[in-house]
């Protein structure tokens, strides 16, 4: 089981996305790259990380619907650092389902789970070839 509780990124991100399940509290960022760094790449400035931000779907808003986060923790009003009871006993309570749902299956099951749910992420697209001029 892996959260992300406020950024997680670059190779740090992979380390995390290996789990069974992967969850994200409400206002964190998981990303393989920053949007500074995106930006630094794609436009060789900094001056676009917005639109390298808004491209990487950074956000609890994007990521579960990319399949790339099973599950997004509400934090409290304000957020996290406002309240750390409340973060806590919303952590430990999924912590407690999840561990009670993965314990509960065998591990060649989970091993399988997790395949396929990687084999899932992303888009692949295919190019016909292009036809031969006679």
């Amino acid at each position: 089981i892996c959260i992300v509780i406020g950024e997680g990124g670059s190779g740090g991100a992979l380390a995390i996305g290996v789990g069974d399940r992967v969850a994200m509290l409400q206002f964190s960022c998981y990303s393989v790259i920053s949007p500074e760094g995106c930006a630094g790449i794609l436009w060789r400035s900094h001056e676009f990380k917005n639109q390298a931000a808004e491209a990487l779907k950074l956000t609890s808003d994007y990521l579960p619907s990319l399949g790339v986060v099973d599950k997004v923790i509400d934090e409290p009003l304000g957020g996290a650092h406002r309240d750390h009871h409340q973060t806590a006993n919303r952590l430990k309570m999924y912590l407690v389902r999840t561990l009670r749902e993965l314990t509960a299956q065998p591990l060649d099951h989970l091993l399988q789970q997790r395949y396929e749910k990687f084999r899932r992420m992303g888009q692949f697209l295919t190019a016909e070839p292009a036809a031969q001029a006679d």
